[in-house]
Formats: structure tokens, sequence, C-alpha cells
């Protein structure tokens, strides 16, 4: 029996998710693993433009694996035949694969599992197993959806997440910089962690979003910054739903995110570990290097989006 009387915990707030149907997971990375056992995967293809942990996540885990480089438009540079058991993970980099590129790829390969990290608000396409982050896009510690017709028989844990919420709590009552360490230290917790399924916590915060509301706010975020900053940008771009953020690709990328920092414009670098590991002249270490992927997120407005334009801008020549 569970407890009774004491005092108040969270309360259990409305439920109310984006992706009710799809399997809840502890973490994005976790959502692969869970297809590499259940679809009996013996080798999957993985990009050079992508984060380390999920190659030593299959090294961990003794899955083969191959690297494969992409195109500028970011789709895949693939021409091999895929044999049995064997599958491509395709990245679908801030959003930028439309469903009919999807479906190419799914017509040419037949094995294909979609990234979708940086896309959350493009639906599963039928009969392509997609996995999406949380974290990457709302205030949770944790948490990931799959979509697939897979099952895993074995047993799996539901994860707990309550001492993941220090950085989240401080964000939303005090300055992010004085939570940044710990942000750290909770991500690098995942190295440690296996498969389980999404906490309770994530869960219920998950369904009280009001997703409606921070799609519109990320269209129009995302629309003013193109509206700035289209006519410069290295890349050609289209307009995702909900967009991740505004990728503008800019020379000594790097240089200009530590000016940025200064003044409290904290562009990140998605994959560090990209730049060191691949050649200066590659396009992973230069779309590493120079893409900002300027916040356009539901916790900003215009007034805001109009100083992180102006204060970029300062940068083109």
């Amino acid at each position: 029996m569970k407890e009774i009387g004491g005092y108040f915990g969270l309360e259990q707030l409305v439920s109310n998710e984006y992706y009710k149907g799809l399997i809840p997971l502890n973490n994005a990375r976790y959502s692969l693993l869970y297809l590499l056992k259940a679809k009996n995967i013996k080798k999957i293809y993985i990009p050079y433009y992508l984060v380390n942990v999920v190659r030593e996540m299959c090294s961990n885990y003794d899955y083969n694996f191959e690297l494969y480089h992409i195109e500028p438009d970011f789709m895949p540079v693939f021409d091999k035949k895929l044999e049995k058991n064997e599958y491509l993970c395709v990245v679908n980099y801030f959003g930028q694969l439309t469903d009919e590129k999807i479906l190419f790829l799914k017509n040419k390969l037949d094995r294909v599992i979609l990234d979708n990290v940086q896309s959350f608000f493009q639906r599963p396409l039928k009969g392509i197993d997609t996995f999406y982050a949380c974290e990457k896009y709302f205030g949770v510690p944790d948490g990931g959806y799959l979509a697939t017709d897979a099952t895993l028989t074995e047993e799996i844990e539901v994860d707990i997440s309550k001492d993941r919420m220090t950085h989240v709590l401080g964000r939303f009552e005090d300055n992010a910089s004085n939570y940044y360490s710990i942000f750290q230290k909770h991500m690098l917790l995942f190295d440690d962690e296996p498969l389980k399924y999404m906490s309770k916590l994530t869960h219920n915060i998950m369904g009280a979003i009001d997703y409606e509301k921070v799609c519109k706010t990320r269209d129009e975020n995302y629309s003013y910054l193109s509206s700035r900053l289209e006519k410069t940008n290295k890349i050609k771009l289209i307009t995702p739903k909900g967009p991740f953020a505004y990728p503008y690709y800019i020379k000594n990328g790097v240089e200009v995110r530590k000016i940025l920092a200064q003044k409290k414009l904290y562009i990140p670098t998605l994959w560090p570990d990209v730049i060191k590991d691949n050649p200066v002249n590659s396009i992973e270490n230069e779309y590493a290097a120079n893409i900002l992927p300027l916040p356009c997120d539901q916790r900003y407005g215009i007034e805001e989006m109009e100083f992180l334009a102006d204060e970029v801008s300062k940068f083109i020549k």
C-alpha cells in the first residue's frame, strides 16, 4: 500500500503528451539501443557528424557500426546495399530532411532508422522507426520517445529523474550560468545508465506542456531570424515545424561563439568531438565548428531574436 498522509509532493499534472502512442524511454540514445536489441540488428551505419556517445554505446554493447559522410544538404552519402540485419541511421539535422527525402531513403534502402532528436514536431512516418529526445526541446532532464512496431521482450526498469532536476529547477528561478556545471555532470550520468522506460517525473511534466504554443513560438522566432540572416547564411534551409534552432553557417564559428558568450549569448557547439576527430576541410568539421545553432525556442520572443540577430550581424563581412 502507498504511504498515506504527510507533506505534498509534485502535483499530478494534466496528461496530454504530444506522443502518447509511442514508447517512452529514458533517453534518445537508448531508443536506438532498444531497436538494436528488438530488431536483432547486426550492423548499423551512423554518420561521422554525430555525438560520440552513440558510437560508444554501440561499442559498449558489442554492436558493429560503420561511419558515413553527409552531403551539404545533410543527406547521407551512402551507395552501399544493406545486407540482412543491417540498418542505416539517418539524422534529421535541424529538421532539414523533409518527409519526401526520408521516404526516398526508405524506398531506396528499406532498413532506415530516423533520428528526430532535432525535429520533435515532425511526426513519424509509417514503417520508419523514429526516435525523439525530450530535453533538447523542453525543460526536463531526460526522456525520449520511440516509434516502432518492434517489441523488446526483456524486462525494462522505469527511470528515476529526481536527482537530475537541479539544473532544470535552478534555471527556472536563477541564471543558467550558475547551474551549467551541474547540467554537464547530469548529462554524463547517462554514460553509465542502462536502457529504461521514461521516469514518472518526466512523464508528468511532458503531459503538461502547451505544445501548440511552443510550436507557434518556435515558428515565429525562426521566421524572424530567417528574415534577418537568410541572405548571408552559407547553407540554404527549409522551414521545419517547431524548429530546434536556426542553423546559421558563418566562418570562424568557434571564435564567434566566444565573443557572443561574453554578451551572455550562449551558442552551443553541438558535438565538439566531431571537430577533433575529423579533418579540417571535411564537411563534418566545417559544420560542427561553423554552424551556429541560434536559439529560437519558446523561452524567447521577437525582442530577444532582434537582439540576437543584431549581434550576429556584426560578424557578417
